[in-house]
């Protein structure tokens, strides 16, 4: 059975960083890409980045290209997603994603605010 458990969102003031985590269970995650996705009230789900397997490839929406990093250790069964330079139109809750099985995490608030 997939499952995925986020972690590491909170309050934090424009300007601030924080660093999310996803850990995963029920297969072989050093096979398969990850991703991140967001969805901030009343707007539809978007994509935030992607990291291959082997995390040698890895994209990022343009809104946050330059600020945030993502990265995985396949040794920990863990993406990561650190957030930099946090803006109001970040807050979101931030969602990990494995594309192959279409699984979701139950997700973890960001907000960033003063």
């Amino acid at each position: 059975q997939v499952q995925l458990v986020e972690s590491g969102g909170g309050l934090v003031q424009p300007g601030g960083s924080l660093k999310l985590s996803c850990l995963v269970s029920g297969f072989t995650f050093s096979n398969y890409a990850m991703t991140w996705y967001r969805q901030a009230p009343g707007k539809e789900r978007e994509f935030v980045s992607y990291i291959s397997n082997a995390g040698v490839s890895r994209t990022y929406a343009d809104s946050v290209k330059g600020r945030f990093t993502i990265s995985r250790d396949n040794a920990k069964n863990t993406v990561y997603l650190q957030m930099n330079t946090l803006k109001p139109e970040d807050t979101a809750v931030y969602y990990c994603n494995v594309p192959h099985f279409g699984s979701w995490g139950q997700g973890t608030q960001v907000t960033v605010s003063s």
